[in-house]
């Protein structure tokens, strides 16, 4: 089935039919029409009334059965009782695609899922495309077709600009708004609703397509193929299509069904970030970040540079500043060598070179020291944005501060991109000057803050990565399904390469004894039990036995433990490992999310775990440099650094582990879950090593 040509009759019409005008009143339809008049629409239009022969000057057909074969586009603004049996009527004039406004579909219960789930039917039997239900329709500024109920004002676009594909109508309309009215192209504005027949990845696919398209911007509550969604941003990466994506749903718990750390901790938000990251697609959290973060995409592309300089007028916020960078993950490089030699040139004894560079009250008297920071800061490789940060309090100070600095910025050959920051808020400034900023190309915020805000998420984007290849999935490899026990869990990773220590199963003390002297003291003792996964809670780990007797009383000690803490779980023997020396405990782990595939977690392990959360979630197909990259990126990185004096951990065996796991999921699909937590790290070059798995199959 060609899914692509009826998505593109449906977005870029040259025939349209509107269901639902009245000839009395102003309906949802009569403001589509409305709107393809004041867009001067030259197709045909056709307009579908059971009683009136004429809407709005239009000639109306009182059925959809009256219309032509093969109009191109179908509105549906009619109750949604009425739907399905429109959707059917069009199916059989062979409308290439539909857009339902009406709501009363899934997000109602059972029966709406029904009627929904019947128009996917007969919209796949016709390879017929279906915008909505429940959704806003979509605006075309392409052509300048707005297929929506929403006031539309046309806006030409002359270059590439912005695609705009959200679930939610009204948030379509809030950023194609803030688009436009920051002066920047929107090629097409898309509210998909609840997606009976065609999803958020549809449209995504026609953008990446689209030669008018340069940025997209998603919002997406719910990503219903997501292989797929992964797919297409790994070919948005690869033409150099840059996706933002905003996906609410940041709160939602875990899985309940997750039986380990990993599971647990590696929700469905966490694992979508971590996958579409890997694709190059840039995640946010706000709808203030979607705004900012794509407006700098679409005028600059990424940043080249790691840091961020900022140009400003005051100490005190400088230091404020140097503080919120810091919250936010934001580097400033201090000024070096020739730049800091310039930069202190410039008014010596009042201007000293730091970052933020603090101007004083020098820029009042002579303006031109704005162009000559903004010089110095260009020969600084480390900077990836220049941000000028300018107190603005009122009109009149704008008309004294702007025009000399507008005129810089207008003669300025900008080695990175610049962005304008006022300190004021809303004092009033007129529009005139943001507006000429904007015709510049320079983004302007209304504070600081909000700047650093879209910075952040700039600069820890990654829109181009090196991915390894993972293993092909293997036959089934004969494993039971459900939690396996420990010993069972590592035999498994044992065979696929993973840094596992000899153990042995005893029955009795007596058996352990022998155990013990097979492997040498001191040992551990654990429960052997798939039912007790977190065997420490009920007392089922005992440590440091050292030598035949402790055994025995560890033994003992254990064995009370579970009549009182476990009774009815069944035992399988107990497993007894040599102790393991010191060293930094850390959680590896990896599952095969339903949605999203193979996943892999690192992070601080042992009582930690839980403690700090402090875990990174990657895709499997990370590299060991990536997965390095990570544990530096962890909040307790200096503990594998040589904290205090201590030797520094061995990071190439730990991403090998990780990597290993990563492997092991994909090669093994059943693999739901798999833990290992501690995995010992030692000193450079001495490796790791696991002191507990679990492995849980489906």
């Amino acid at each position: 089935m060609d899914r692509r040509a009826p998505i593109e009759r449906l977005l870029r019409p040259r025939s349209v039919a509107v269901v639902g005008a009245s000839a009395t009143r102003k309906a949802l339809a009569n403001s589509v029409l409305d709107n393809l008049a004041r867009a001067k629409f030259a197709g045909a239009v056709h307009v579908v009334h059971p009683k009136a022969s004429e809407i709005e000057g239009r000639k109306a057909v009182p059925s959809l059965a009256e219309l032509p074969e093969n109009v191109d586009c179908v509105v549906l603004a009619i109750p949604a009782a009425a739907v399905l049996q429109a959707v059917r009527d069009c199916a059989a004039r062979k409308v290439g695609g539909v857009i339902v406004f009406s709501a009363g579909f899934a997000e109602l219960g059972e029966e709406g899922r029904a009627a929904q789930d019947e128009i996917r039917s007969i919209a796949r039997d016709a390879n017929m495309a279906v915008e909505g239900p429940n959704c806003l329709g979509m605006m075309n500024f392409v052509d300048g077709i707005p297929l929506t109920f929403s006031a539309t004002d046309l806006v030409p676009v002359t270059a590439p600009g912005i695609g705009i594909v959200s679930q939610s109508g009204a948030m379509a309309v809030v950023v194609r708004g803030a688009f436009h009215g920051r002066n920047l192209a929107v090629s097409y504005a898309i509210s998909t609703g609840n997606e009976a027949a065609n999803g958020i990845e549809d449209f995504l696919e026609f953008l990446l397509d689209d030669a008018s398209t340069r940025v997209i911007a998603m919002i997406g509550e719910q990503l219903r193929d997501a292989r797929r969604f992964l797919e297409l941003a790994g070919r948005a990466r690869e033409i150099g299509k840059p996706i933002i994506l905003l996906h609410p749903g940041k709160s939602v718990a875990a899985r309940e069904a997750a039986k380990t750390h990993t599971g647990a901790m590696a929700g469905d938000n966490e694992v979508m970030r971590a996958m579409a990251r890997g694709k190059g697609v840039t995640v946010v959290d706000t709808l203030e970040q979607l705004i900012d973060v794509t407006e700098f995409v679409q005028r600059f592309g990424f940043p080249s540079g790691s840091g961020l300089s900022v140009i400003g007028e005051s100490g005190a916020l400088s230091a404020h500043l140097l503080d919120y960078c810091e919250e936010q993950g934001v580097p400033l490089p201090s000024p070096e060598g020739v730049v800091a030699e310039r930069l202190a040139a410039m008014a010596p004894g009042f201007i000293q070179p730091a970052n933020p560079l603090d101007l004083t009250a020098q820029a009042m008297t002579n303006p031109d020291i704005y162009r000559q920071s903004l010089d110095a800061i260009g020969a600084d490789e480390r900077v990836g944005v220049a941000m000028l940060a300018i107190s603005l309090t009122s009109r009149a100070m704008a008309e004294r501060k702007m025009p000399p600095l507008i005129d810089i910025l207008r003669r300025h050959e900008r080695s990175k991109p610049i962005i304008f920051s006022m300190v004021g808020d809303d004092a009033d400034i007129g529009s005139d000057y943001i507006a000429e900023l904007r015709s510049l190309g320079i983004p302007f915020y209304r504070s600081p803050e909000r700047a650093v805000r879209a910075i952040s998420v700039l600069l820890a984007a990654e829109p181009q990565r090196d991915d390894r290849a993972l293993p092909s999935p293997a036959p089934d490899f004969g494993v039971r399904q459900g939690m396996l026990s420990e010993a069972e869990s590592k035999e498994l990773l044992r065979g696929a390469g993973l840094p596992v220590p000899e153990f042995r199963i005893a029955q009795t003390a007596d058996e352990g004894v022998l155990a013990a002297e097979a492997l040498g003291y001191p040992v551990v003792i654990k429960v052997h039990s798939a039912h007790l996964p977190h065997k420490s809670d009920v007392g089922g780990v005992v440590l440091g036995l050292a030598d035949e007797a402790a055994l025995r009383a560890g033994w003992q000690r254990m064995m009370d433990n579970l009549a009182r803490n476990a009774p009815d779980a069944p035992v399988e023997g107990v497993l007894v490992e040599r102790m393991a020396r010191k060293g930094v405990e850390l959680i590896v782990g990896a599952r095969n999310d339903p949605q999203w595939g193979p996943v892999v977690l690192v992070g601080l392990g042992g009582v930690y775990t839980e403690l700090f959360k402090d875990l990174k979630l990657l895709p499997a197909t990370s590299t060991k440099a990536q997965v390095i990259e990570a544990l530096d990126r962890l909040k307790g990185a200096q503990l594998l650094q040589g904290y205090r004096g201590s030797a520094v951990c061995d990071l190439e065996a730990v991403a090998q582990a990780v990597c290993g796991l990563g492997d092991f999921v994909a090669r093994y699909p059943r693999v739901a879950e798999v833990e290992i937590n501690p995995l010992l790290v030692y000193g450079a070059g001495e490796g790791t090593r696991a002191l507990d798995a679990l492995v849980r199959v489906e």
